[in-house]
């Protein structure tokens, strides 16, 4: 198998990892807050759930790697804007997932406060990310 086609495979099953554990997620505190549990925010970093986060973190972590790869590979000048607004976008996600973690974390030691932050912090990390796969997708060379 070609390197840039297993690269590929590589980087889409990472961001589908990615976008289908925050999904599952947030799909779980909703369905759990809504039958009237007020702690699911809490209890998503407990064990059970401990397996999607590592799970994310290293799809987070393999991304820009094998992206460069790509683009490497490719030949592409890491200046074109479409690359440099991607990465700046991946940048962001990163920052603003592992503050979603930390507040999260301390959310789960002293339980309390509003969710509307941490609300905030999850929907600029999946924007993020989808604005991210259009980028790489359309390719606006």
């Amino acid at each position: 198998m070609d390197t840039l086609i297993a690269l590929k495979m590589v980087h889409r099953v990472a961001t589908l990892l990615l976008l289908a554990g925050a999904l599952g997620l947030a799909l779980w505190v909703w369905r759990t807050r809504r039958n009237g549990d007020a702690t699911a925010p809490v209890r998503t970093l407990q064990r059970p759930w401990l397996f999607v986060w590592l799970l994310m973190g290293l799809a987070l972590l393999s991304m820009p790697f094998t992206g460069w790869w790509m683009v490497h590979l490719v030949g592409w000048p890491l200046g074109q804007t479409w690359l440099l607004a991607s990465s700046v976008l991946y940048a962001v996600t990163v920052l603003s997932g592992f503050w979603l973690l930390a507040r999260l974390n301390r959310q789960r030691t002293a339980p309390g406060g509003s969710g509307r932050f941490t609300f905030a912090l999850a929907l600029v990390s999946v924007v993020s990310l989808i604005a991210i796969a259009g980028l790489m997708g359309a390719k606006p060379v």
